[in-house]
């Protein structure tokens, strides 16, 4: 609208639409912003939950292992966790378990720390080997040849007994091929 004194002078703003504009880009911007932000939280919360990794998982009772102390392998069950999926009772290693005279247990991985093959227990010799590369081990879990290429002893795992009968493991995989026990 022009001015009345001044035919050829640009109109006045209307005061009543500026406050609707200001509004309107305020809240287009906000909407902009928000749902975009939205969908990244949304995409990466599961990325942000904590691992259920190193908890114990129920493996045995003490009734399937020998008094004997000869040592039995157990799979080792537990719910694996990745990104967006929860999968119960997913095999994620196994462990051989060794009732010792006090009723405790040992448990150890049954993957060898040299090139991460799987060990065998030797009933007659009462070892455990690794059929790769002839590592051989106590039933204490240490190396007894002297040749062996392992860098370190058998990997031991965390038991604890609850309710007086359940073994309990809290299972855990290691770097292979070091002398440093690096969770893996």
């Amino acid at each position: 609208m022009a001015h009345k004194d001044c035919p050829h002078c640009p109109p006045k703003p209307d005061r009543r639409n500026f406050l609707t504009k200001v509004a309107a880009i305020v809240i287009g911007g906000l909407t902009a912003v928000a749902v975009p932000l939205a969908g990244v939280f949304v995409l990466f919360d599961p990325l942000r939950r904590k691992s259920e990794a190193g908890e114990a998982v129920l493996v045995a009772t003490l009734n399937a292992l020998p008094e004997d102390g000869e040592p039995r392998k157990f799979p080792v069950l537990a719910t694996r966790v990745d990104a967006w999926n929860r999968t119960p009772n997913v095999p994620v290693g196994a462990v051989y378990l060794q009732r010792l005279k006090d009723n405790s247990v040992r448990a150890f991985n049954v993957v060898c720390p040299h090139a991460g093959c799987f060990v065998d227990y030797r009933a007659k010799e009462k070892c455990y080997l690794c059929p790769c590369h002839n590592s051989r081990f106590g039933l204490d879990g240490k190396i007894v040849t002297k040749k062996s290429p392992s860098p370190r002893g058998l990997d031991d795992q965390a038991v604890e007994i609850r309710n007086g009968t359940e073994v309990w493991v809290t299972f855990q995989n290691y770097r292979a091929g070091v002398h440093n026990r690096i969770p893996v």
